[in-house]
């Protein structure tokens, strides 16, 4: 077990989910020196709720502290390419939010530039980190399923599911030309390829835009906010940008996979699920009861696994830190996911060696989002 506090770090992004990096690593050990607001005064409001050091005025700022480690990126997709490009050049270790960035070629061009760096540099897909979902990983890649054949599953919200709910992620010149496969999509993508190791051949898209016309707030609205406001606080503004989908997908060795994605279906806040069956057994795991998982039998009764330490199989039990009974949830995947990352920092493990997921794992997701793009254009299944 290595010591967390040898690394400091440092978080850009004060929304929603930079306060999550922010607690995550402090209950890690690591020490989080400052933050990076869009804002002057966002960025002190984090640090003196945090209890951080220092609010940097600048990216440039916070580069040139020599006390930092690492910079987690919580900010929107389309600063990922330049800032993940700015640290690494810089000398720090980058832990970016999904997705790693707007296409395939930004993102081919931060593998290989973190590659000739030798940093560690990740993307920070959590929900790897659900104990049961590394505990499926185990067990798929032993064998314990036999041959995989299929894999279906869905990602689905309803954050965005009135023509009034709003936020940057929208827009195609923010976010990316996809939203919700982009945005969730991709989550549910990494997740079975890590589970699984099955890499995509082709893929199939049908998606869809539920509100081609959207209301904007004229002033600023947060992530997930519930603030009503009246018409005449909002303008409308065209989408692009997808709401919902289904993918199909073809695996190299013949197995089939089907993703439904969305952000408009009511009363699903947010759920994942995945069924992977294979010639041996099956399995399913829902994100709404996280320390569950299923297992399907043929010729005897299903039962259902809970989380718990010493069911688990020995290489996954350092990522379950509570006993059985003993629920883990959302903010514990984050802080296993930067565990591992800070594990392969200490342990100086390559990008190839390493569990936590990684640029080049980052890049085959855009990949995959720039081929389902086309997919639904042309309206064809498109090879990768």
């Amino acid at each position: 077990m290595y010591m967390y506090s040898q690394f400091t770090a440092a978080v850009a992004g004060t929304g929603f989910i930079g306060p999550v990096h922010i607690e995550a690593l402090q209950r890690l050990g690591v020490k989080v020196k400052g933050v990076l607001g869009s804002s002057a005064s966002k960025g002190a409001k984090v640090r003196d709720k945090h209890g951080l050091e220092v609010a940097y005025a600048s990216f440039e700022e916070l580069l040139a502290d020599s006390d930092v480690d690492a910079v987690h990126l919580a900010v929107p997709n389309v600063l990922h390419f330049e800032m993940s490009k700015k640290a690494l050049q810089a000398g720090k270790h980058v832990m970016c939010e999904k997705p790693l960035a707007m296409n395939a070629e930004e993102t081919a061009e931060l593998v290989a530039l973190a590659d000739s760096t030798g940093l560690a540099a990740g993307v920070c897909y959590n929900i790897r980190y659900y104990p049961l979902n590394l505990e499926a990983r185990a067990r798929v890649r032993k064998g314990e399923l036999g041959r995989v054949f299929s894999v279906v599953g869905s990602y689905v919200q309803d954050w965005l599911l009135y023509d009034t709910d709003y936020n940057w992620r929208v827009l195609a010149d923010q976010g990316g030309a996809l939203r919700a496969v982009s945005d969730i999509g991709t989550h549910w993508m990494d997740l079975i390829h890590s589970i699984t190791d099955l890499e995509v051949e082709a893929v199939f898209a049908d998606l869809s835009t539920v509100h081609p016309l959207r209301k904007r707030p004229k002033g600023e609205v947060a992530t997930f906010s519930d603030e009503a406001l009246p018409p005449e606080q909002l303008e409308e503004i065209d989408i692009t940008t997808d709401d919902c989908g289904s993918i199909l997908f073809r695996f190299k060795g013949g197995g089939k996979g089907q993703l439904w994605v969305s952000q408009v279906t009511a009363g699903r806040k947010n759920c994942l699920r995945y069924e992977i069956s294979g010639s041996k057994h099956a399995l399913a795991w829902n994100s709404e009861q996280p320390n569950q998982l299923w297992l399907g039998q043929r010729n005897e009764a299903n039962h259902s696994l809970l989380k718990d330490p010493g069911l688990l199989k020995s290489e996954i039990r350092p990522y379950a830190n509570y006993p059985g009974g003993h629920n883990e949830g959302f903010p514990d995947t984050f802080k296993q996911c930067f565990r591992s990352f800070y594990d392969a920092i200490a342990a100086g493990k390559s990008s190839q060696e390493a569990l936590y997921p990684t640029f080049s794992d980052g890049h085959q997701e855009v990949r995959l989002c720039d081929a389902i793009l086309l997919s639904h254009q042309e309206e064809r299944w498109v090879t990768l």
